[in-house]
């Protein structure tokens, strides 16, 4: 057997049906290949980074390890700014690009270079097959590390002369593989301790709790101590109810910020994340004076690696939630549910409290022209279909959003890690080709959009009926937002004078950039918006026919 054959049938052995990618030249031997593995399919994608964000959207969706295909040295380039933010999002996945035939190496034939070294630093292992004796156990090894805890993208670069060299070594998996024990039953004993003694205990969740299947366990533990439920800065899932009574917003970018959201906080517990990602220096812990510290992980790479803890263990996330809520329920007094009773009782209250002051807000800003972020994002929300899934890269009105729309947990939310942008527009087509079941509205900026707007031509080309929304602002708002913490933190500006600088180089209206148009040039139905009472109702046109379409909603800009 020929050694593109070994690779095809390790992508079998390993589960995988998705292949996302930019084919060319030295993938001859894969795509060639591809009539022969029915049950493989081949999602095609105009740009490399459109094809990765993709396939790690599809890794969260799916739960699967999916497989992508990049072009030598300029299309693995291309793709390196979305394998970062895999590698952010801690997605399996298995990235190739074909290289050049190896007998020509010392000639540096055309669009050759050192694929390995260029993917190392964005990925979690990164090698070359150099003959085909090697490809089965090189596939064997990148499925084990892409899914080995923290999960992540690997690289394997596939010389085109070494996928057609003969081997007799068959593909071959790694078997089941049960990764993460359960935790040390004493460390679980002293945290179910500590649980119980804290006043006030707050839970900081990261995505691993809805990679892991540990939500319904995360929200019973949170229910039976009175926690406080909030998820990092940025995630790329829901890993609860939104809408509960314990759960809370995002965190804050900066050491300071954090600290004042757990001010109140006497135990802080830190599940199954990198905690935390900050965008601003600030001195100091993010944890209040006097709180303890408990971290629970997958593996035991994450533990104290940023933070001092009072205690970490390591274990299955979701047995080890449900292990800590089962050992709470058996060792809580009388008096310690009536503590949590209470507790619960407050947070309910302040709960309702911010819904309120929020609808406030919102309704003050109704009727403003362009259209206010809450008032785009509430007509957005009252159209959609029952279990719609949201793709979300909306930056700016991110807080309108999670205010707004509520979430039942994993499985209806996905957004991106890492901060680079462009990741929401791209990874909308991974989410519908995982669930091709549920209605996805993909819900981006404009100036994130522009970064992968060939991602359209995909969902056209693969008859996905996705409904793109496009936020137009037609500014950087972020960066502008950014400007501004900027001029503060390191005295810039003060603030009458910060309020008259311009914003060199983050508007984006001149030219005006036509999604209408771009939108209907990829075959997609597309629509702009100026009007509230127009959202709702195309919302509900787009999704009755069935097809991709894109709506250009216009919006307010920074005031």
């Amino acid at each position: 057997m020929r050694g593109r054959q070994v690779f095809m049938d390790s992508l079998v052995a390993h589960g995988v049906d998705r292949i996302f990618g930019n084919p060319g030249t030295t993938e001859s031997p894969l795509i060639n290949s591809l009539p022969d593995y029915p049950q493989i399919d081949y999602i095609v994608a105009l740009h490399e980074g459109i094809a990765v964000g993709a396939a790690s959207y599809y890794a969260q969706a799916s739960g699967k390890t999916p497989v992508v295909n990049l072009h030598v040295a300029p299309g693995l380039g291309n793709g390196l700014g979305m394998a970062y933010s895999a590698l952010k999002a801690n997605s399996p996945m298995v990235i190739t690009a074909g290289q050049q035939d190896t007998r020509m190496r010392l000639r540096e034939p055309l669009l050759s270079h050192d694929l390995v070294g260029m993917a190392a630093p964005v990925t979690k292992w990164s090698a070359q097959a150099e003959r085909a004796d090697e490809m089965s156990a090189l596939m064997r090894r990148a499925f084990k590390i892409a899914s080995d805890p923290p999960c992540g993208p690997v690289f394997v670069s596939l010389p085109i002369d070494v996928m057609e060299q003969e081997t007799d070594i068959a593909a071959a998996a790694a078997g089941t593989l049960h990764r993460a024990p359960a935790a040390a039953a004493e460390g679980v004993a002293d945290v179910v301790s500590r649980l119980l003694r804290a006043e006030r205990p707050v839970f900081v969740v990261g995505d691993d709790v809805a990679r892991s299947g540990g939500a319904a366990a995360l929200v019973a533990l949170a229910e039976r101590t009175g926690a406080t439920l909030w998820q990092e800065g940025l995630h790329a899932q829901a890993c609860y109810p939104t809408d509960h009574a314990n759960a809370r917003a995002s965190m804050p970018f900066d050491a300071a910020a954090i600290r004042r959201v757990l001010a109140d906080a006497d135990l802080v517990m830190l599940i199954g994340g990198p905690f935390f990602e900050e965008v601003w220096f600030s001195d100091g812990s993010p944890f209040p004076d006097g709180a303890g510290v408990v971290q629970i992980e997958a593996a035991q790479q994450r533990l104290a690696f940023n933070y001092p803890l009072d205690v970490g263990l390591v274990g299955d996330v979701a047995m080890t939630l449900s292990q800590l809520a089962d050992g709470v329920d058996a060792a809580a007094s009388d008096a310690d549910r009536q503590r949590v009773q209470t507790r619960n009782a407050a947070l309910q209250a302040e709960k309702a409290a911010m819904v309120e002051a929020y609808r406030q807000r919102a309704q003050r800003a109704w009727d403003r022209d362009p259209m206010s972020m809450p008032r785009v994002m509430a007509e957005i929300q009252g159209a959609l279909p029952a279990n719609a899934v949201v793709v979300e890269e909306a930056i700016t009105a991110n807080l309108d959003l999670a205010s707004t729309f509520a979430f039942s947990g994993p499985g209806d939310y996905f957004s991106g890690r890492g901060g680079g942008i462009g990741q929401g527009v791209a990874g909308a087509i991974g989410v519908q080709v995982a669930m091709p079941d549920r209605p996805v509205i993909a819900i981006s900026g404009d100036g994130s959009a522009m970064y992968s707007i060939q991602a359209l031509w995909s969902a056209a080309h693969h008859k996905l009926p996705i409904v793109f929304v496009i936020l137009a602002n037609r500014e950087y708002r972020v960066l502008k937002h950014n400007l501004d913490t900027y001029r503060q933190r390191f005295g810039v500006e003060d603030g009458e004078a910060m309020s008259n600088q311009p914003y060199p180089h983050m508007d984006l209206g001149a030219p005006h950039l036509g999604f209408v148009d771009m939108a209907r040039g990829m075959g997609l139905d597309a629509r702009l918006i100026e009007k509230p009472a127009d959202v709702g109702p195309a919302i509900e046109q787009a999704f009755a026919a069935g097809q991709p379409a894109l709506l250009e909603i216009v919006i307010e800009g920074k005031r």
